[in-house]
Order: structure tokens, then sequence, then C-alpha cells
């Protein structure tokens, strides 16, 4: 009887340790899946500002020439 009694307490305790071990891997994974969300939110946002920063230098660029054709009389 004290033999079945060890089988029990033996089971609980690997279905017990089997629930941890879940557990943990499933916080574990959680904590991956928010840094990979975190990370792909500061590279979508550094892409968005490089984007920016790349239009609005353009734009002054398209400006810059555009001043000296009308200054030298090139554009009118």
């Amino acid at each position: 009887m004290a033999s079945k009694g060890l089988q029990d307490l033996k089971q609980q305790a690997e279905g017990a340790a089997q629930d941890a071990v879940t557990a943990a891997g499933a916080a574990v994974q959680q904590v991956v899946d928010q840094a990979t969300e975190a990370g792909q939110k500061a590279m979508d946002q550094a892409t968005k500002s490089t984007q920016e920063t790349m239009d609005k230098a353009a734009n002054q660029v398209s400006e810059t020439v555009s001043g000296f054709g009308k200054k030298f009389g090139l554009l009118k």
C-alpha cells in the first residue's frame, strides 16, 4: 500500500514538474514574441524616419538646384 502511495506521489510530482516546464516555456515564448514585436516596431520607425529625412533632403536639393537655375537664367 505504501508503494501505491509513493507511485501516486511520484506521478503527481512528475505532472507538476511538466506543468511548470510548460508554463516556463510559454512565458519564455511570450517574452521572445514581445521582444521581436518591439524590434520590428523600432525598425519600422527607423525606416520611416530615414525615408522622411531622405525626402526632405531631396526636396532641399531640388529647390537649391532650381534656385541656381533661376539665378543664372537657366530656368524661368
